[in-house]
């Protein structure tokens, strides 16, 4: 086997020199060591292959590849044999330089575009604004837009766009007509949708399928609203509507059936009969709720009502009138009635005198509407000729003729504040009929009142006796007077009337000169 002593002397100069000038390789800039690409060129001009080892091995020696033998960056074990190492410098060369020069690998190259015919147009979109809320609500289906609403039909053919919905409601009002368009619902469905959203969303869903003439929408609506119950601002908002879609007045009269009667009939007529119900009642708690029930429609500040409506005072007379008789009857057929010595309910018996309670609250009452309605004038010439109950009054028990002068009272107490006018002739006769009566029973209104002021009474009292002439006033005063005197406040107290009556008359008279 060769050794290193039989190589020449001229080899081993030659590798003395390359050993002095080639400095070791690098290896390629790929590995994370590396040189940067570009600076790879230069380096490699620069260097010579790599020198031939001291000795030369056996093969059976030599090192496995390069590539498994980098230790460091830019230091490589030494190789014996020269005929290797001059291969392995080559090699290591070649690599870099193929390394180095090699272009970056191409990029496939960009697919052809697609014929002409084939690019895929873009989608028309539909926007519907809700003006009110600023709302926009993009729909692709434009076409099934179109075919359920005859705006959008109008505005944009077949084109996408934007169409604006006018209204004040909400946005999921709006977002649910427009599922509602999208969506094929037979009629279950849609009254089951509706009915999730409750009355006040299928009023906005309403509004909404009218602004867009959405037809199935609105006819939706309509049958789940007239079936359902409304407050009343409900309804105030679905007249507005009915009255500004007058297009849909056909779709409309189910629904306007609630809202307007087919065939009006008089208010006036109505009241008429809920009175002359009310006067035939016989139970006395469902009675009073049913004329708090009746004073509120009458009533001028009812939200119930616009403006003052017209009674027909003829019908309220004609009533009034009934009640008077029957009480006149009741008196006169009832010999229960008559001891004018008996305080007892026992003694006067019992239905009778509940009787005469009711007929005595009921013309109370309608003497109520007519004065509240400046219509009771003809009540005081009516009350004054009312001869047999005034002739009775003395011979019948106090615990019933004080029924008769309550009666007195409320006409009193409208001529006193000036709620009822009327002649001075039927205001004299109205006071020589029930004056005396009302001294006498005035004790018992103020034991047993029934809701009536007893001051208010004296005072109605006193200005009602002010109006007649200063000679009238002087008889009626001194009636007073003399059963004041006797009585005392079992008589109502006048002294404040009876004061200026005094100073009218005898101090500052219109003849006197103070």
């Amino acid at each position: 086997m060769p050794t290193t002593t039989s190589a020449s002397p001229a080899a081993a100069a030659h590798r003395r020199r390359s050993r002095r000038k080639a400095p070791p390789p690098r290896q390629p800039w790929c590995c994370s060591f590396g040189l940067d690409p570009s600076t790879a060129a230069a380096a490699a001009a620069s260097r010579s292959p790599l020198p031939a080892p001291r000795r030369a091995k056996l093969p059976h020696q030599l090192a496995p590849p390069l590539s498994r033998r980098i230790r460091s960056p830019g230091r490589v074990s030494p190789i014996d044999d020269p005929s290797f190492a001059a291969t392995a410098g080559s090699c290591v060369s070649a690599r870099l330089s193929s390394v180095i020069e090699c272009p970056p690998p191409a990029l496939p190259p960009p697919p052809p575009p697609p014929p002409a015919s084939e690019v895929e147009r873009p989608r028309a979109t539909l926007r519907l604004r809700l003006v009110e809320k600023g709302v926009v609500l993009e729909v692709d289906e434009v076409e099934r837009v179109r075919r359920e609403s005859k705006v959008v039909r109008k505005v944009l053919g077949g084109r996408g766009g934007e169409v604006a919905v006018e209204g004040k409601v909400e946005v999921e009002s709006f977002r649910e007509a427009v599922e509602m368009m999208l969506e094929d619902e037979d009629e279950t469905a849609a009254m089951k949708r509706l009915a999730r959203g409750g009355v006040a969303r299928a009023i906005g869903v309403l509004e909404v399928s009218l602004s867009l003439m959405f037809d199935r929408g609105v006819n939706s609506c309509l049958i789940y609203l007239e079936a359902v119950p409304w407050n009343e601002s409900e309804e105030d908002i679905i007249k507005k509507l009915l009255s500004k879609h007058s297009s849909y007045e056909a779709a409309f009269r189910n629904l306007l059936a609630r809202l307007q009667p087919q065939r009006p009939t008089s208010s006036a007529e109505l009241v008429v009969e809920l009175i002359d119900s009310i006067t035939k009642g016989t139970n006395n708690n469902a009675r009073k709720e049913l004329r708090n029930l009746v004073n509120g429609i009458l009533s001028k500040s009812s939200v119930y009502i616009k403006g003052d409506k017209e009674l027909d005072k003829r019908s309220i007379y004609c009533i009034c009138h009934s009640s008077l008789n029957s009480l006149v009857g009741l008196f006169e057929e009832s010999p229960d009635l008559v001891p004018a010595d008996e305080t007892s309910i026992s003694s006067v018996g019992k239905g009778p005198l509940e009787r005469i309670y009711k007929l005595v609250e009921d013309t109370n009452w309608l003497l109520q509407i007519l004065i509240d309605r400046q219509m009771g004038e003809e009540i005081v010439d009516v009350w004054a000729n009312k001869k047999t109950l005034s002739r009775m009054h003395e011979r019948v028990s106090p615990m019933v003729r004080h029924e008769l002068s309550r009666i007195s009272a409320t006409i009193f107490i409208a001529m006193g504040s000036g709620k009822l006018q009327c002649t001075g002739d039927k205001r004299f006769s109205f006071f020589q009929a029930w004056f005396r009566p009302m001294l006498v029973d005035f004790g018992w209104l103020r034991r047993y009142p029934k809701g009536l002021n007893v001051t208010t009474l004296e005072e109605g009292i006193g200005q009602a006796l002010l109006t007649l002439t200063l000679a009238q006033q002087q008889v009626l005063f001194m009636e007073w007077f003399e059963a004041f005197s006797g009585q005392g406040r079992e008589c109502p107290n006048l002294m404040r009337a009876f004061q200026v009556w005094w100073r009218r008359s005898f101090v500052r008279s219109l003849g006197s000169s103070s």
